[in-house]
């Protein structure tokens, strides 16, 4: 199974996507004085966690057959042949929302599985679901850092600009996790830089808060690429 991000994310660590903690959801006030009670692991106390135990993977004394785990679960492992026997059984489970209304497709996205992303998608996966918490594949790629995905995603037109339940957009959750590809190319894309989360976070707010320096000079050498002067 392919499980890698432009980062160091494994594919066995928890998704935090409605998470992207106090960087977006403390208020403009407490953030006035420090920058550094930025929390890197999310936005705010509030997370949706896709863990080892959802996707079937954890370790008990009788492991859990294929045959067993929901299809969301075969997703997010890669089970391409699997999952398709599943929807040839029932094609409904294509777009079937889970209890927080993550459908297969965003569980392979959230878990960088590019293979079962792109056979999803071929099937007819809608790519612009939202969840219950707003969240959505692309926030969930971005989140991860997994910018193969993000750009099978963007050119399947979903809406770069989409916010999660704390303002918390693609282009923010890709600067809070440090993924500079995913940064990239998002704003090859035309992701809005103005956008901020409740709590008044812009792109490069967090990017200062957190010290992602790299990350800053995307964002400063884009800003110049925008406004630099046409030649006459």
């Amino acid at each position: 199974m392919e499980a890698r991000g432009d980062d160091e994310v494994s594919a066995g660590q928890h998704i935090q996507t409605s998470n992207v903690n106090a960087g977006l959801s403390e208020s403009r006030d407490d953030r006035s004085n420090e920058n550094t009670d930025v929390d890197e692991d999310g936005f705010s106390k509030h997370s949706t966690t896709l863990t080892n135990k959802q996707r079937g993977n954890e370790v008990t004394v009788r492991p859990a057959t294929l045959d067993s785990l929901s299809i969301h679960q075969l997703a997010a492992q890669g089970e391409v042949s699997q999952v398709a026997a599943h929807l040839s059984k029932d094609s409904s489970l294509l777009s079937k929302q889970d209890e927080r209304g993550f459908t297969p497709l965003m569980w392979a996205a959230a878990y960088g599985e590019k293979a079962m992303v792109d056979f999803l998608l071929e099937k007819g996966a809608d790519p612009k679901t939202i969840a219950r918490e707003r969240e959505s594949a692309l926030t969930l790629a971005s989140s991860g850092g997994y910018v193969d995905i993000v750009e099978s995603l963007l050119r399947h037109g979903v809406d770069i600009n989409t916010y999660d339940w704390n303002g918390g957009t693609p282009l923010l959750y890709a600067v809070r996790g440090n993924h500079i590809k995913c940064v990239e190319a998002l704003l090859a894309k035309g992701a809005d830089m103005t956008i901020e989360s409740d709590s008044g976070y812009s792109p490069m707010a967090l990017a200062v808060a957190l010290g992602h320096k790299k990350i800053q000079k995307v964002l400063e050498d884009h800003i110049l690429k925008l406004y630099k002067p046409t030649p006459t």
